[in-house]
């Protein structure tokens, strides 16, 4: 092949690429080797239906066929027939996602409390778990206590678990705005999504590691995107710039793998890499520099790889 830079480029990306790649597969193998899961211990992975173009069924087809224990998606009754049925037939479980997004607090609760109820008490098949967006960033934390009170209370009367998801724009936005829900609430249980937490701080959270101790001991479930100093999604995590960022978000994983491996309880797990205008996109066509689809499912085989 003649010399030229941009050849010299894209073969150097390339093997750096692989290279990466190679040793990020030999790592989560070492890993795997050390930590033999312990009795009781138990990991399912969830497929995220943000971004899937097609029908609820052909998205739990298309899960089920490519090694997913499950789905997440966002509760709504106009899907609920199509949905259980697709879930029965694939022998998928099911995770949901509630919210309230009106700005005063009345509206939203009472939004919040509706929408969860729906989701629970529906008969045809109880969620494995239930991962709640969570007041606003901007409410006081006496209205945003009211969400954590309210889903403690309702857990525990229906025995499906509620996790309160560390969210920009919620009550978790940020590694310092949590430390107080997580040090004045002992029974709260959260969703961790660190990629927000990184983009709000614009950092790694190099010098939070205690708050971020703090979330690991009282997390039950993870959505396992890669974020950055600044945004909540890197390009693709098999690329090699992105390397820090992989590397410091398995960090924390690891940690929470080994607690729940000691406690010997069950961890879900959500590839949570998002479409546009999550997906980075080029310039003037929106179109995405990756496939979000084919990188979600390259996180549940890493998990798998690493910690089964």
């Amino acid at each position: 092949m003649p010399y030229n830079r941009r050849n010299f480029i894209e073969s150097s990306v390339a093997v750096t690429t692989a290279l990466f790649l190679s040793s990020l597969e030999g790592f989560a193998s070492s890993v795997a080797a050390i930590q033999k899961p312990s009795a009781g211990f138990g990991l399912k992975i969830m497929a995220p239906y943000w971004g899937f173009s097609g029908s609820v069924t052909e998205f739990c087809r298309k899960a089920k066929a490519d090694g997913y224990d499950g789905i997440e998606l966002l509760w709504s009754p106009d899907i609920a027939r199509e949905l259980f049925a697709a879930l029965s037939k694939y022998e998928l479980e099911v995770g949901f996602l509630c919210r309230g997004d009106e700005p005063a607090l009345p509206a939203h609760f009472s939004t919040f409390q509706k929408v969860l109820r729906e989701a629970v008490e529906h008969q045809s098949q109880r969620p494995l778990y239930v991962n709640v967006h969570s007041g606003k960033d901007f409410f006081s934390y006496e209205d945003n206590k009211k969400f954590i009170d309210f889903t403690i209370k309702y857990a525990r009367e229906t025995g499906v678990p509620i996790y309160h998801e560390t969210h920009r724009s919620r009550m978790l936005y940020s590694a310092p705005a949590s430390r107080l829900y997580l040090e004045q609430n002992p029974d709260l249980r959260i969703t961790l999504d660190i990629s927000h937490w990184c983009n709000v701080s614009e950092s790694l959270l190099e010098d939070q590691a205690e708050t971020v101790a703090l979330a690991i001991s009282r997390t039950d479930h993870v959505h396992s995107r890669v974020g950055h100093a600044e945004g909540p999604q890197v390009g693709d995590p098999r690329a090699p710039e992105w390397q820090p960022a992989v590397e410091a978000h398995f960090a924390w994983w690891d940690s929470l793998v080994a607690l729940k491996k000691a406690e010997g309880k069950t961890l879900t797990m959500l590839t949570e890499f998002g479409p546009p205008s999550y997906m980075p996109t080029i310039p003037f066509t929106n179109k995405p520099v990756a496939d979000q689809w084919a990188i979600n499912v390259f996180m549940m085989q890493a998990w798998k790889k690493r910690y089964l």
